[in-house]
């Protein structure tokens, strides 16, 4: 299966559309939507789903948050979440 970033993107949009204002999704989520099986694959898509991420950040249509606030896409380390901006 071929991954692009688009379908990173739309994952990322759609999921965040299914959920309540101001929630926000696991990259991890995104990653296992897109890759669709129950093989361990998805987790190669992860750094794949944050530089897509970072990307929508950048375009002021998501945040990147850690512990619930929102940090730098560039500089996060560890677990991050996905959320609709503000």
């Amino acid at each position: 299966m071929s991954v692009t970033d688009r379908s990173l993107r739309e994952a990322i949009l759609e999921l965040l559309d299914g959920r309540a204002p101001g929630a926000s999704v696991c990259p991890s989520e995104v990653a296992r939507a897109v890759h669709g099986s129950a093989d361990e694959g998805w987790r190669e898509l992860m750094e794949p789903v944050r530089r897509v991420a970072a990307r929508l950040a950048d375009e002021g249509r998501v945040e990147i948050t850690q512990h619930g606030a929102a940090v730098d896409p560039g500089r996060a380390r560890g677990p991050v979440r996905i959320r609709r901006s503000g």
